[in-house]
């Protein structure tokens, strides 16, 4: 073990005097929807109180890796604006930021613990999945009880072995978190963990409190699902003579009132949510609120705003329930406040997979869209009719409210070809005016005339714009080409 220099040293390296929250991601493939709203409330912490926001890869889980997935937790933060202080590429004080680089300060801090009576060398043999399910007999367990000089020398000759924690028998440990108050558990009920692995590596809970210490972490934000481990961080901490940070647990994120939301049950991670077509900043307005309540009556939060008005306070013990519609509500907010410009671009893609041919103006068609957009998914099929004009049933000419039937919509679209054929310029204005005019002309009502030529010109009942918008950006030529094949159909 290290001299007491060492361990003063790392003291000093440790960054004080600010709140310094850490996220902490395993790097095992997607980033679901819990995992995002932990960035996103670690994040906001520091931000509100202007403090350090660090990024931790925890890869010491060997065998749940996937290739790649640093990548998407690095692409996934800056898409979602989520930028850190200090991390694995940007570096920090307390470098390095990846556990598994980190190893060899696991071992001196469990011999550090062992040197003070706060864990043990178990030479036990024990399968993984026994160690998972806790059920460890401490009182059966004759290495507890094991003097320091034979822990010693089984350990120099080569025996493998784990340190366990050492839990007391007797009495209580209470813990206090930000959301749930003080809790107090019988120290009976807990199990003496294992702190380092056979293979040297340290398990989560362990390599957790050390690297938090280290690193200065205030608040340490996590799943409610932790909860039943934070009084064996609270011996680890107490063991180790360290300050204890504010824990702050989160309630699960949940499909419906009974099942939490899971990958494997087709529930949507935070890259499958912008495959749908939601916008990142709706995803991070809608998932901020997912356990956390502002005050007053606000919903619409840009992240400068969240990073103003977000306070531990308001994050709810209660689960909170994944709405999908209620996103999609947030989503169409958004995509209505938007600027003509910037929606422009990110329905483009989405345009041009049904609309092809380069003259019709992608702008000039997402101008209809944006504020009858719920997800952008929905664009591709909501315009597929400029490229090509569906084969459409003659019974879409029928319509109550228009007073249209079969028979008016072929009086009107015979009436209004030469009228359009005559007009000088093809702009709304004119487009407009002619039907209006032709509708007066006749004593009919604007609709009598603007339903046959929309359903003529789009083939479709339902269409992102009027038949004005419709015929401006078919252009002349392809309108009345349009208008013909109606008055075909309609025989």
């Amino acid at each position: 073990m290290k001299d007491a220099a060492w361990f003063e040293e790392m003291e000093r390296r440790i960054p004080t005097g600010e709140v310094r929250t850490r996220f902490a991601p395993s790097p095992t493939g997607y980033m679901h929807v819990g995992n995002l709203r932990t960035a996103l409330y670690t994040y906001l912490i520091a931000r509100h109180d202007q403090g350090k926001f660090i990024l931790r890869i925890e890869d010491t889980d060997q065998g749940r890796l996937v290739e790649g997935a640093v990548d998407v937790i690095y692409k996934t933060m800056a898409e979602c604006h989520l930028e850190h202080d200090e991390g694995p590429d940007v570096g920090g004080p307390v470098a390095p930021y990846v556990q598994t680089e980190r190893r060899p300060l696991y071992k001196e801090y469990a011999e550090l613990l062992m040197e003070r009576g706060h864990a043990y060398r178990c030479f036990c043999e024990k399968t993984e999945s026994q160690e998972d399910s806790g059920d460890f007999g401490r009182g059966d367990d004759p290495c507890r009880a094991m003097a320091r000089a034979e822990s010693d020398r089984r350990a120099a000759a080569g025996e493998p072995y784990v340190i366990r924690q050492r839990i007391p028998h007797e009495g209580t440990t209470t813990f206090h978190d930000e959301s749930y108050g003080d809790i107090t558990v019988e120290n009976s009920t807990l199990d003496d963990q294992v702190l380092l692995k056979r293979d040297g590596l340290p398990t989560y809970n362990f390599a957790n409190v050390v690297d938090d210490h280290l690193m200065g972490i205030t608040h340490v934000v996590r799943g409610s699902e932790y909860l039943s481990s934070a009084p064996k961080y609270n011996l680890l901490y107490e063991g180790f003579g360290w300050p204890i940070p504010k824990y702050v647990h989160c309630s699960p994120v949940m499909r419906d009132q009974h099942n939490k939301m899971s990958k494997r049950h087709g529930d949507p991670s935070y890259e499958d949510l912008i495959a749908q077509g939601f916008l990142t900043d709706a995803v991070i307005n809608y998932v901020t609120l997912l356990g956390w309540s502002p005050r007053g009556e606000q919903e619409i939060f840009s992240l400068d705003e969240l990073k103003q008005v977000f306070d531990i306070a308001g994050i709810s013990k209660s689960p909170a329930i994944f709405d999908i519609e209620k996103l999609r509500y947030f989503n169409s907010a958004y995509i209505r406040a938007m600027s003509p410009e910037d929606f422009a671009k990110v329905a483009e893609p989405y345009i041009r997979q049904t609309v092809t041919d380069p003259a019709y103006d992608a702008a000039a068609i997402a101008a209809l869209l944006q504020q009858r957009t719920e997800v952008l998914t929905e664009i591709p099929e909501k315009v597929d009719f400029f490229d090509a004009l569906p084969d459409y049933d003659v019974e879409l000419f029928v319509h109550k409210k228009s007073k249209s039937d079969k028979a008016s919509s072929k009086a009107m679209l015979e009436a209004i070809l030469p009228v359009f054929e005559a007009l000088p310029a093809w702009e709304d204005e004119a487009i407009m005016n002619a039907m209006v005019t032709l509708a007066e002309s006749l004593g009919v009502k604007n609709a009598k005339v603007m339903w046959p030529v929309r359903i003529a010109a789009a083939g479709k009942a339902v269409t992102p714009g009027g038949a004005v918008e419709i015929c401006r950006i078919l252009g002349k030529d392809e309108t009345l080409r349009r208008l013909r094949v109606g008055l075909e159909k309609l025989g």
